[in-house]
């Protein structure tokens, strides 16, 4: 006998040195953008089953088209297919539940991969099995929007850290520009 499907919710984030996503425009910068995360990013994505994300962010990548995806919205009431992408369906959370979403979607097992924005991620905080967070500490966007409601009055580690996740070993992409991502893990 198999148990029921099941979605590994996971979460993925490059941020400066202040813990923050993008500039003071509400823009990715140039500055945020590293081969070997890129690349991280990329390939995690192609494997992903489903992509969640707020109307401002988006993977920008050749494969984007095809990936199925839940794009988060209040301008509809619940669950709704989007005219504009046959991959993706658009979810008001006060209107249905993640689970609906998913359904609509089509999608009730694999990797479910949340890229933002910062409201999207805080959605998720308590049902993550794993957030990648990738680090540019040489990078600094003061004024900028910062990757988790909560940051810079705490910083993303010890709000991963209060939501019952803990730091696995970092990995270096860039040990010149120290980038790197840490998988931070439902314990």
């Amino acid at each position: 006998m198999t148990g029921a499907p099941t979605l590994r919710i996971e979460g993925f984030v490059i941020v400066s040195a202040e813990g923050n996503l993008a500039d003071d425009d509400g823009v990715m910068p140039d500055a945020l953008k590293f081969q070997g995360d890129q690349q991280f990013f990329s390939s995690s994505l192609d494997r992903a089953a489903l992509i969640v994300h707020g109307r401002n962010s988006f993977e920008d990548q050749p494969n984007s088209p095809q990936r199925k995806r839940v794009l988060v919205t209040r301008q509809i009431e619940s669950v709704a297919p989007d005219d504009t992408n046959p991959n993706a369906v658009l979810w008001n959370p006060a209107g249905a539940s993640f689970e609906q979403a998913c359904a609509k979607a089509q999608i009730d097992a694999g990797m479910v991969a949340i890229i933002g924005g910062p409201d999207v991620f805080a959605m998720f905080f308590d049902r993550y099995d794993t957030f990648w967070l990738s680090e540019a500490l040489n990078v600094s966007l003061p004024g900028g929007q910062p990757c988790f409601p909560g940051v810079p009055a705490q910083t993303p580690q010890q709000l991963l850290a209060a939501h019952g996740l803990t730091a696995a070993e970092r990995i270096v992409f860039d040990a010149g520009q120290d980038v790197g991502v840490t998988p931070w893990r439902r314990s």
